[in-house]
């Protein structure tokens, strides 16, 4: 399967100078809060003739008439409004196609892919040694994305990544314990990153084990560890910024070698830390996509062991990796270890007489190519990698999959909820504070008239479409809680005119109890008391309404892929603006994994390999 054709231009600029149009025109749906159904009439909004034509709608007919794209044999009990089904129609020839190549068209809506059938917990198409403390999803989108990335990183000969937002170093590890590379992550929580390091020692561990149980050669590895790096980036820094950042802060390393008396059971007690799902100990390295685990040649796990002099072998050049210099992408490594066992020596790094391995910064150290990820990078996140990537001579390419576009910057809203803070000390910056925001980032769009997103907008487009579809056809009891909330809602504002969509912490199975129980646990978390009177002919009425409330909130997650597909061509234009070409590819399977596009590109590719890509 090829990656699909890029749209040109002009065939960018017109989507979305349709797309614009067409969200303008509709905003008082996409804009509009469900908890708000009853307070705000929301059914009123509506033409009268949708009322009568969606009002007797069973789940089940929404998803096949209203929300499935792909649904070719629609049967209707009546005649529905020309601007009903122009409504349908334009909204899902907006939107890109989210269904991976390859995927036949029954299996879209299936709750698991393929590769989950046998094992609904562990990926058959995952070596065992990446699948611990990892759930399905993340299983199923670390090895799709991680092997996009080695494939752009043979197209740009490029072998450094680096992993922005990379949380607990699931797809790290896998980049480079698995694919070979040279990779080093950034995540701004440091008690992630420190899980990060952790899970690399106990997969050096396990291989280990593994090792000595097969009475093996040592087994080494293709590349130097992962490197994992606690910082905020900083959104309004410039790229040689940013480069520094990633370059001078603290690697965050494990001892890589298993601790002198370590039993079986000291291991099992720290791998159930996480409080996740585990693989087998007792399970082969190698599954039978071997090549996407890091073999050598002969069909040995690339396994990576830590030699007694503190250096790593290669497991398919069989050579060590000495300190180097004039051409490290990361100059300055300070690897921490467990007191006792010495300092772990990151490949790139000189040993010191202290604790700590440090490599000094030179200003004008070469900096080789790389290739940039983001796994679901958040909010700014996304764009901040965009402009590092079409400004940083040094990054040839990159794959960014976006989400929470909640919390986007706007020029409307640029401090929204939920925004990351930054630390107290800023991190300085070289050159002049950039003043874009995550949206648009395009100069055409900020052009077009009616192209502003308001949050709710945003909000709705981290919706899970597929999800919900099945719901729907499945008559779930969860379907009743949008109601449920919509009507508190108004008991809410009846008691306390001045509070206005509060937060209401989640109740447990809330689907499965009577509404006055939901009520009773639900009005203390806004700071109402427990017994408050309920009109129960009014709730009554509301709760009959409950179809309403579904079909309308249908017609709010129909507009979902619509606006993502704004924000994303957006990230395409402004690409397209700086002389880059991109690629908007669905990679992940949707009903797993919601946020499922990747945008891929890449900057002056090299001239003697191949310049289409094989998606996994």
């Amino acid at each position: 399967m090829m990656c699909s054709p890029t749209l040109s231009e002009e065939q960018q600029r017109e989507l979305a100078r349709n797309l614009t149009y067409f969200l303008s025109t509709y905003k008082h749906i996409s804009d509009s809060f469900i908890i708000e159904f009853f307070s705000e009439d929301l059914w009123a909004t509506l033409p009268t003739r949708w009322q009568q034509i969606l009002c007797d709608l069973s789940p089940p007919q929404i998803a096949d008439l209203l929300l499935d794209r792909l649904n070719m044999n629609r049967s209707y009990s009546c005649v529905w409004p020309l601007s009903l089904l122009a409504f349908r129609a334009t909204a899902h020839a907006l939107t890109f196609p989210r269904t991976p190549q390859g995927k036949r068209r029954h299996e879209v809506g299936m709750l698991k892919p393929e590769e989950f059938l046998e094992n609904k917990s562990q990926s058959s198409l995952l070596g065992h040694i990446f699948r611990k403390h990892v759930k399905p999803k993340k299983q199923h989108e670390i090895r799709s994305l991680g092997t996009l990335v080695k494939q752009l990183c043979d197209l740009t000969d490029c072998s450094s990544v680096v992993d922005v937002g990379s949380g607990q170093g699931h797809l790290t590890r896998f980049l480079s314990f698995g694919l070979g590379l040279s990779v080093t992550g950034i995540e701004a929580d440091p008690t992630l990153v420190s899980m990060a390091s952790k899970y690399d020692g106990q997969l050096l561990w396990t291989l280990e084990k593994e090792r000595q149980r097969n009475n093996g050669p040592p087994i080494s590895r293709s590349g130097p560890s992962p490197c994992h790096v606690a910082g905020w980036v900083n959104p309004k820094a410039s790229w040689k910024d940013f480069v520094k950042q990633v370059g001078n802060g603290k690697c965050v390393c494990e001892d890589q070698t298993a601790p002198a008396g370590s039993s079986k059971k000291r291991q099992r007690e720290s791998m159930s830390e996480a409080n996740q799902q585990h693989g087998h100990g007792d399970q082969p390295v190698l599954t039978a996509e071997s090549e996407f685990l890091g073999c050598s040649d002969n069909g040995q796990a690339a396994s990576p062991l830590k030699n007694n002099d503190n250096t790593c072998t290669n497991s398919f050049t069989r050579v060590k990796h000495e300190p180097r210099s004039g051409s490290l992408l990361f100059p300055k490594r300070l690897c921490k270890t467990e007191a006792g066992q010495g300092p772990y020596v990151h490949p790139f790094c000189q040993e010191s007489s202290s604790t700590e391995v440090v490599c000094p910064v030179e200003e004008e150290q070469e900096c080789p190519d790389l290739i940039l990820t983001g796994l679901h990078a958040c909010g700014d996140l996304s764009a901040t990698l965009l402009r590092h990537f079409a400004s940083c001579p040094h990054v040839r390419g990159i794959t960014s999959v976006a989400c929470c576009y909640m919390k986007i910057t706007t020029s409307e809203n640029p401090n929204p909820p939920g925004l990351i803070a930054p630390p107290l000390s800023p991190l300085p910056t070289s050159e002049a504070s950039h003043s874009e925001f995550g949206y648009p980032m395009s100069s055409w769009v900020q052009g077009l008239p009616g192209h502003q997103l308001s949050y709710k907008a945003r909000e709705g487009a981290c919706h899970a479409i597929e999800d919900y579809m099945h719901r729907l056809r499945e008559e779930s009891g969860l379907l009743r809680m949008h109601c449920y909330r919509a009507t508190l809602e108004t008991v809410i504002r009846e008691a306390k005119p001045e509070l206005r969509r509060p937060g209401v912490q989640a109740i447990k199975k809330a689907h499965l109890l009577p509404f006055t129980e939901y009520a009773r646990l639900g009005l203390p978390r806004v700071g109402l008391p427990p017994d408050l009177p309920l009109d129960t002919c009014r709730v009554g009425a509301m709760l009959r309404q409950e179809g309403r409330v579904v079909v309308y909130f249908s017609l709010a997650l129909l507009l979902a892929p619509v606006v993502e597909t704004l924000v994303l061509l957006d990230r395409m234009l402004y690409l397209q603006e700086k002389g880059i070409k991109s690629q908007l590819v669905p990679l992940f399977d949707p009903a797993l994994s919601p946020r499922n596009l990747v945008l891929m590109a890449l900057k002056q590719p090299t001239r003697d390999k191949e310049t289409e890509c094989t998606l996994p």
